[in-house]
């Protein structure tokens, strides 16, 4: 039976009421996206509320909005932000993404998703996990179409998602006329392909790119320095 919670340096995550666990894929992106002078941070698709904790621990000024499709991984994400240090400052929702973008009044410096995905895979057979894991609520248009709208004319879409999805991602955001700002190429093991891309999205163009890879492994399994610096802050190892 898998651990019903994760812990990490400076607060605890527990996931045993969500579809999806904690995981690598959260745990880079909530390390990766960049939080300087990012004061407001929306994070779509928030389950456990794993990425909101790394943003506030990371960012302590920042006040950050979190929100979900499932009603059982928003309580839990509610559960597992009181138990932190950061309790005050971060607030989950249950709303769809477009119903909460109706609501906002002030934009947003940064918004984060870990979006659904396999779209061309096989479908999950246990329901939640298929919502969660699925872009069949949350196209990526309908993400960086409304995610744009709610964006302060310097703000940033920080994603992270499957690298063969690259090139769709690009288009659409093309279409949308955000800008690809940095690019991260996320490798599993040294000597393979990439397998994730985090990427960071704005309105603005800066007409400059910061791109670079991220390996996790090397050929022996043990975590890389490049790893293990952008995850100290928060895993206990």
């Amino acid at each position: 039976m898998s651990n019903p919670y994760f812990r990490f340096k400076q607060f605890t995550v527990w996931h045993d009421r969500c579809a999806m666990k904690v995981g690598t894929d959260g745990t880079l992106l909530g390390a990766w996206a960049d939080v300087h002078d990012r004061m407001r941070i929306l994070d779509v698709g928030t389950g456990t509320g794993l990425i909101a904790l790394m943003l506030a621990q990371r960012n302590a000024e920042a006040q950050i909005d979190g929100i979900d499709l499932d009603a059982d991984a928003c309580l839990q994400a509610q559960e597992n932000v009181r138990q932190s240090p950061f309790g005050t400052r971060i607030r989950i929702a249950h709303t769809p993404f477009q119903a909460f973008a109706s609501t906002v009044t002030e934009p947003y410096d940064l918004i984060v998703s870990n979006p659904p995905y396999f779209k061309e895979s096989m479908k999950c057979p246990e329901g939640k996990r298929r919502l969660a894991r699925h872009d069949d609520t949350l196209t990526l248009t309908d993400l960086l179409h409304t995610g744009k709208s709610l964006l302060t004319p310097d703000g940033r879409i920080a994603l992270i998602l499957p690298f063969a999805q690259r090139d769709d991602l690009l288009r659409t955001a093309e279409n949308e006329a955000l800008h690809t700002i940095r690019e991260t190429r996320v490798i599993s093991v040294e000597g393979s392909s990439p397998k994730r891309l985090l990427i960071e999205l704005s309105p603005l163009n800066t007409e400059s790119i910061i791109t670079d890879e991220l390996t996790l492994e090397d050929r022996m399994h043990q975590r890389t320095t490049a790893y293990r610096q952008l995850t100290q802050a928060f895993y206990l190892f």
